[in-house]
């Protein structure tokens, strides 16, 4: 058994270190994130006539399934095309997500949708373990972000404070109270929608309607 975890262990650092090791990938190439002004991190053009805010928490299995399986289109032919712009917000619903929010503000814009790519992919890998800090922490190692930096991002109190303060804003603002919620130019929109259901919406709002 010992065996076995160890060489299940193995290949998931192995998947990491590949998936890291690319460019922005599918959901993010040929388009720069940006932080915002304040704070947000942002994918697509400013002046996008469409701002789709992505309120998400990275322990919610809903919200790994849209970001793996939804936004790689929505990419493709809404952001990429300067159609939409994508606001990212924490949306923290524990400690784990909260930490893992904190190591991918800490990997820097250029490098933070790629951390949500690979934290949402291996999600059940770092969630739901005994010790969350360190499957993180591994991560972050293999991201390239050294040890020390980690536990200090980890142990950043303004910047975990900024972060739940993303979570308090959108219930608000905006009455968030799931994930993944989206904010399209003012209207709501809860949970894991089909990808047909964003299409829907944008060719709404880029007709004027």
């Amino acid at each position: 058994m010992i065996y076995r975890r160890e060489a299940l262990a193995v290949l998931a650092v192995a998947g990491i270190a590949a998936q890291l090791a690319k460019p922005l990938s599918a959901h993010h190439s040929g388009t720069d994130a940006v932080a915002g002004g304040d704070g947000d991190m942002v994918l697509g053009a400013s002046d996008a006539p469409i701002t789709m805010i992505d309120y998400s928490s990275l322990t919610c299995s809903h919200c790994a399934s849209f970001h793996i399986n939804t936004l790689p289109d929505i990419k493709k032919n809404y952001i990429d095309a300067g159609k939409v712009r994508l606001i990212y917000r924490h949306f923290p619903f524990d400690k784990p997500a909260l930490l893992a929010a904190a190591l991918a503000e800490c990997a820097g814009p250029d490098r933070f949708f790629k951390f949500l790519d690979v934290l949402f992919g291996t999600q059940s890998s770092w969630s739901r373990v005994a010790d969350p800090i360190a499957a993180l922490t591994s991560i972050g190692r293999v991201g390239g972000l050294q040890p020390d930096a980690i536990a200090a991002c980890f142990n950043d109190q303004a910047l975990l404070d900024r972060i739940l303060a993303s979570r308090v804003d959108g219930a608000m603002e905006f009455g968030v109270n799931s994930t993944p919620t989206f904010i399209i130019n003012g209207e709501k929109l809860a949970g894991a929608l089909p990808y047909a259901q964003f299409e829907e919406v944008f060719e709404r709002l880029l007709s004027g309607g």
